[in-house]
């Protein structure tokens, strides 16, 4: 088998490529990648060293993907992951990276009469309907009310089933949009893709930064003694998302291989869900806890465009398809992406 990671020197696409190739050493794995992101190029040596092809190219660019040898499966992993990308400024690169870079893509799987598996994002759920939730303010986290009667939500967190009318962010945008060319992809030319939206993704090799990444952020700031913040509603740290290990991320991805025919067009919220949801605030004693570090934190009432107050992914679906479990704790994930900071310091210390 011949797999493409898009975006295969990235956090995600790295860590996949490797876990793919230790698990399946018979299958043939190529990275590719625009190396923009900072901290990217970091990767290129343990792709290298794991036997794993790179190739150096742009999905925003048709003319990269001639180059590319043929592949049996593509797992979409490039975008421009940042929520506040276009606000205030163009939304140029992040609309032709997600969506003109689907487009590339798929055209790519098409004339390789392959399947694709497709990360997308929980961030394709509208952000005021989830903002409306009722919600009750407690000790160290914002907390879901009753929600009876309101469609695609539990004490579990938010289902595939939650209504998608209403705006999401530019990125939320494209994700959304790219997840309907898949679906006509599959309808119109007998492509067989399963679409992910993954919540908060977190582990070591993580470049974090204020708009996303924030486990990696909270952690390497703690390890470099770098000051924090808490960023709107009312700068108490109490909003809350769950995180999902990346290597729990890696599990899913390989069951998901092994079934894509039979599962191909469906939708499944991937994340950490209820028992890996997390405040910041909760993060911040993780990370002293782990770390051994007290750090200031500074309180920024004003909350910042496209926040949300709460989400928690209900990963019940996907569980129960593929007899899958998040196996990693939040503490955990910190732990992990400590271990790594301290043993990569020097590596890391310009970057994080």
């Amino acid at each position: 088998m011949r797999v493409l990671i898009t975006g295969g020197a990235g956090f995600v696409g790295s860590n996949l490529a490797i876990f793919l190739k230790n698990r399946l050493p018979a299958t043939t794995v190529i990275c590719f990648d625009n190396l923009k992101r900072r901290g990217s190029e970091l990767n290129l040596t343990r792709l290298k060293v794991a036997g794993i092809q790179f190739t150096h190219g742009d999905v925003r660019n048709e003319e990269d993907f001639e180059a590319l040898p043929p592949f049996d499966l593509m797992i979409e992993c490039s975008a421009e992951p940042s929520v506040l990308a276009g606000v205030g400024s163009s939304p140029s690169y992040v609309m032709n990276t997600n969506l003109l870079g689907t487009i590339n893509c798929l055209e790519a799987v098409r004339k390789n009469h392959a399947a694709i598996l497709f990360l997308s994002t929980s961030r394709v759920y509208p952000i005021r309907p989830i903002n409306a939730l009722p919600f009750r303010e407690e000790a160290t986290r914002f907390s879901l009310g009753d929600t009876t009667g309101i469609p695609g939500v539990s004490s579990r967190g938010i289902a595939e089933e939650f209504p998608l009318a209403g705006p999401r962010s530019i990125y939320g945008a494209t994700k959304l949009c790219s997840e309907y060319l898949i679906q006509e992809y599959c309808a119109s030319y007998g492509i067989h893709a399963i679409i992910n939206r993954c919540g908060l993704i977190a582990g070591p090799w993580q470049m974090g930064k204020v708009d996303q990444g924030v486990v990696m952020l909270w952690a390497a700031c703690h390890r470099f003694r770098k000051d924090l913040a808490y960023i709107g509603y009312y700068g108490t740290g109490k909003q809350v998302r769950d995180v999902l290990h990346i290597d729990d991320l890696c599990d899913l991805v390989l069951a998901q291989m092994k079934r894509l025919d039979e599962f191909s067009g469906e939708i499944f919220n991937a994340g950490g869900g209820l028992n890996n949801s997390i405040s910041l605030q909760e993060m911040t004693a993780i990370c002293r806890e782990v770390t051994g570090e007290t750090i200031p934190v500074r309180s920024v009432p004003e909350t910042r465009p496209n926040d949300l107050i709460w989400y928690v992914t209900d990963n019940s679906r996907v569980s129960r398809t593929f007899g899958w479990k998040p196996q990693r704790s939040v503490k955990d994930t910190v732990t992990d992406i400590t271990r790594w900071i301290d043993s990569s310091r020097a590596l890391l210390s310009n970057i994080l």
